[in-house]
């Protein structure tokens, strides 16, 4: 039997394929653009070509699957993300079920238990519910905490001794590696699952102030944090390019964090990652 991984071409489906391919797992890679999967052909994957928002294309990719990994890709362009979101989750929910597959580990979000007030994160709540409608589905969803490589967004102004932050310099909430999240998402998909279920997972808490510290040690110098205010999140955004609906998302998802409203449930099996803060920000300094 074989496992299907989605997302290669980003960091967390990348780390799960290649997890798989060295514990000798049969692996099909799913991608837009073929010449993507090249890295993952030579270690023996098989590659299937489809677009996630294409449910025909998926649902041949993903029969005969015993597992899958499956995510909602970012898309930073379109200027109706939940739309975007919307479209792609109804294909992916209709390609697993034509192609019944027994087991799929979500890559969803802190804070995926909210309808609303989490930003893009809504849009994985409406996924979990659609995916938890299909009978002999089993999902693991695996509620990950802010990414620790989004800091990479933010490295910019070093060379000014600046790291700006739109949440309170003090603020700690809990954050994750990619990889840590792609030898998880391997991890549950070998095991297997018996029953459909949630999993909280973090390794943090790091407020920007840590952030700023570990940074200061990597690059040298002293690194101070620069709090900005939830109204500039808007037009800085779109001054960067975003389109304006994604970064009203942004900002209401940046509000959530800074008021608690976007937290881990406790109810939940909880795993930690191995990964700390400081070998991520020098990976993304190139100082590995």
């Amino acid at each position: 039997m074989t496992f299907v991984i989605t997302g290669v071409s980003g960091r967390t489906g990348a780390v799960a394929a290649q997890t798989l391919l060295a514990q000798g797992e049969r692996v099909r890679v799913v991608v837009r653009d073929r010449s993507k999967a090249e890295p993952f052909a030579a270690k023996g994957a098989e590659v299937a070509v489809a677009d996630l928002g294409d449910a025909d294309a998926l649902a041949a990719a993903l029969t005969g699957a015993k597992g899958a990994y499956l995510l909602v890709p970012p898309n930073l362009a379109v200027a109706d993300f939940r739309g975007y979101q919307q479209r792609t989750s109804a294909a992916i929910a209709d390609a697993l079920a034509r192609a019944k597959v027994p087991h799929a580990v979500l890559l969803s979000s802190i804070g995926a238990e909210l309808p609303s007030g989490n930003g893009p994160i809504a849009g994985l709540h409406e996924l979990e519910g659609k995916l938890a409608r299909i009978d002999g589905l089993r999902t693991t969803s695996i509620r990950a905490s802010s990414f620790m490589e989004n800091l990479g967004m933010s490295l910019g102004a070093l060379g000014q001794g600046v790291l700006p932050s739109f949440t309170p310099a003090a603020l700690a909430y809990d954050m994750i590696a990619t990889v840590d999240i792609g030898k998880l998402a391997a991890a549950e998909l070998r095991e297997g699952a018996k029953q459909s279920s949630i999993i909280e997972l973090g390794a943090g808490p790091y407020s920007p102030n840590d952030a700023a510290a570990i940074l200061s040690k990597l690059v040298g110098k002293p690194i101070q944090v620069a709090e900005a205010p939830l109204d500039a999140v808007v037009p800085t955004l779109t001054g960067f390019g975003m389109q304006p609906q994604l970064a009203e998302l942004y900002r209401e998802m940046m509000a959530g964090l800074a008021s608690g409203h976007i937290a881990f449930e406790g109810k939940h099996r909880t795993v930690r990652g191995s990964t700390g803060l400081e070998p991520v920000l020098a990976g993304l300094l190139g100082k590995a």
